[in-house]
């Protein structure tokens, strides 16, 4: 369905198994290309705006390794609750202060995406809204002992047991909270032209 973009070896950049996974249901060929960046981004950035910088930041840093048939996917997400980014946590203890922060609450999950060639670039961002319930203090004991999320936003893989117990509702894509917005970067590909 994406047939115009056979032209361009397409580069995801980025780590996260979970994104890898949601560009292979797209049946486009890619390859994973990572380069660490820091995540860092000016203190005066607030919601949206945080992962579409980063984003962009981490496409930046591929640059000097990109060709004119390089097409690049770069994405970040964060959970913003309370007027805060829960990034991904350094150790348990913010683990569990994350997800008892976000127990019972409805928190957003933001991923900013870039789109880049050496001739053109597309940012967006989607955000999805989800219902947590009340998680005990015991059940998040087990989650973090089981699945150490340390390298997830807010401390939680949605498709993991904590989706299961404690996920009441979404509102957007299901599959932004995973970490990658696969159908609104469909959209986006379809519309790629150069």
């Amino acid at each position: 369905m994406l047939s115009h973009l056979k032209k361009y070896n397409i580069i995801l950049g980025s780590q996260s198994p979970r994104r890898q996974e949601l560009l292979l249901g797209l049946n486009l060929p890619f390859e994973v290309k990572v380069i660490n960046v820091e995540e860092s981004y000016p203190q005066e950035l607030v919601g949206e705006e945080i992962p579409m910088y980063i984003a962009e930041k981490k496409a930046n840093t591929f640059l000097e390794m990109m060709e004119n048939n390089t097409l690049l996917i770069t994405a970040d997400t964060i959970v913003w609750h309370e007027g805060r980014v829960f990034n991904k946590p350094n150790n348990k203890a913010e683990a569990t202060a994350m997800l008892e922060s976000l127990s019972g609450k409805t928190h957003q999950v933001i991923t900013g995406v870039c789109i880049s060639s050496l001739k053109k670039r597309r940012i967006f961002h989607v955000i999805s809204e989800v219902r947590f319930a009340r998680i005990t203090p015991q059940e998040i004991d087990y989650y973090l002992q089981n699945y150490k999320p340390y390298d997830k936003a807010g401390a939680y893989g949605v498709q993991e047991w904590i989706g299961y117990i404690g996920v009441e509702y979404i509102e957007g894509s299901y599959f932004n909270v995973m970490g990658l917005p696969i159908q609104r970067l469909y959209v986006e590909l379809k519309r790629w032209k150069v």
